[in-house]
């Protein structure tokens, strides 16, 4: 839809909720309730479509003060945790599906680099993974349990330990957006490089696939979220090298608030990583059948909650917009 044809479906809607806002106009509660969430449905549409436009900073003005007006003496919504993962954020996330797939590619890229510097120089493990994890894994081979690692802390103690640690990853690579993605894009190679050097080395030593079918029970959610964490550096690096008809500074604001709440989005997700590789992961006697179901259904788990459910939102959206 044209912004224009957008604005003049749209302007009486706003000017009204304007109006209510600026006068105090006494209304029901039910009728300030719809007005809100239709601006910021509106506010996400225009955020996809209208990124440079007079229109997206009107109504991120106006979404402000509506909520400051609705929510300074009204508790939060019991629901509003639910609300922001099952409609805000999918919503939200489409736009920025283009740094998620250069996070993607970016890891891939570089997880082949690590296996083939595996291949072609038997030091290099080491040096990724260090001479202890190395030697380590090496007796867990010797004594025919590869995957021994998973099973010599306490559940609870590793869960927590795992997860927490995948959370800090995740807010690094958020941070490191702020050196305008480089560092972003090195934590994304860093992490790559080892996974691919990784997976080489139980390779070469014939137990390719009983380090698939463990590590990758809890790996495929962990690996997943960190990409799209590098998606949320990688958008504020983006706000700050394009500003587009913004100040530099209102740029990288909005590129602060976009990939917090992308990384706000993942933290359930490494709860369940973390889950998995502390009660899960250790049991290396499941059989085969088991641990594919789990990985399936993890990566259908992120390929729909972060690439397809986001589209089908959108698409949903658009289709109301255009019926008004």
């Amino acid at each position: 839809m044209r912004e224009a044809a957008f604005v003049k479906q749209n302007k009486d809607k706003w000017l009204r909720f304007e109006n209510i806002l600026s006068n105090n106009t006494q209304v029901s509660p039910d009728e300030i309730s719809n007005l809100y969430v239709e601006i910021t449905d509106h506010l996400s549409y225009a955020q996809t479509f209208y990124p440079k436009s007079n229109t997206l900073t009107y109504l991120n003005g106006l979404s402000v003060k509506a909520h400051q007006s609705i929510y300074k003496t009204k508790k939060e919504s019991r629901n509003r945790f639910l609300s922001f993962y099952v409609k805000e954020f999918p919503l939200f996330f489409y736009a920025y599906h283009k740094q998620l797939l250069l996070s993607f590619l970016v890891f891939v890229l570089f997880t082949i680099v690590g296996a083939f510097s595996a291949s072609g120089d038997g030091a290099f493990v080491r040096a990724v993974m260090g001479d202890a994890y190395v030697n380590m894994t090496l007796e867990n081979i010797a004594n025919e349990d590869p995957m021994a690692v998973y099973k010599q802390a306490s559940e609870m103690n590793m869960f927590l330990g795992i997860t927490i640690n995948n959370i800090r990853v995740s807010l690094m690579a958020f941070v490191l957006g702020i050196f305008l993605g480089i560092g972003t894009l090195f934590l994304i190679m860093r992490n790559a490089i080892m996974l691919g050097a990784f997976q080489y080395f139980f390779y070469d030593k014939g137990v390719l696939w009983e380090s698939v079918r463990t590590i990758w029970i809890h790996g495929t959610i962990e690996i997943s979220v960190i990409i799209i964490a590098g998606c949320a550096g990688l958008v504020v690096g983006q706000g700050i090298l394009f500003p587009n008809t913004f100040t530099r500074l209102t740029s990288f604001v909005n590129g602060i608030k976009a990939g917090l709440k992308i990384v706000i989005s993942t933290i359930p997700f490494f709860i369940i990583a973390g889950f998995l590789e502390g009660f899960v992961t250790r049991h290396t006697e499941m059989p085969d059948w088991l641990a594919i179901c789990i990985i399936v259904i993890s990566l259908a788990l992120i390929l729909f909650y972060y690439v397809i459910y986001p589209i089908q939102l959108h698409k949903k959206h658009e289709r109301q917009l255009n019926t008004i």
